[in-house]
């Protein structure tokens, strides 16, 4: 009795796993092309229910998936454009006196940084650095000083001005 309420558990278990896929047409799933990138999806590479199943489960729990979204690894791509936009924004909100204050000065290592995690070259920074001193009453507006907001009118500059622009349309 025990083995037969083990055996239809599991089988019920399947069948709800498995009736949104059956539901659909054949070659697809319920989310779109299979369980998405990460180690299960390399290890379960095939197509069928119980591989995308168990890619899925793999995926979840390990939290790997996570990690090749971040660093482009494990079939997942990675264009870098979100998170280096996060990271600056984190950057600016730990460091927004420092980034107030350099920019008034059109220079500093924070200003610098701040650039680099835009994806401002090298080449390019000094007219980053006298842009944010020449605009700056406009980029730190009074009473606004949110990161996010700082990192917006820099973006909303670069693409004003003549050399940043293709910095910023690139992004």
């Amino acid at each position: 009795m025990k083995r037969l309420l083990i055996v239809s558990l599991a089988v019920l278990f399947a069948g709800v796993q498995a009736g949104p896929a059956l539901a659909l047409n054949p070659g697809t799933s319920a989310y779109g092309d299979g369980p998405g990138c990460g180690l299960g999806s390399q290890i379960f590479a095939e197509k069928s229910i119980l591989h995308q199943s168990l890619a899925s489960t793999t995926n979840g729990t390990v939290g790997n998936q996570s990690f090749g979204i971040t660093t482009g690894t494990l079939g997942c791509t990675n264009n870098g454009k979100f998170a280096s936009s996060e990271h600056a924004t984190l950057f600016a909100n730990l460091n927004f006196d420092n980034l107030s204050q350099e920019m008034a000065q059109g220079g500093g290592e924070h200003l610098a940084s701040l650039a680099t995690l835009m994806g401002v070259p090298a080449e390019q920074q000094p007219a980053f650095f006298s842009m944010t001193q020449e605009k700056y009453s406009t980029l730190i507006q009074s009473g606004e000083t949110t990161s996010v907001a700082l990192i917006k009118a820099l973006h909303e500059t670069m693409a004003a001005h003549p050399v940043l622009a293709k910095v910023s349309l690139a992004r």
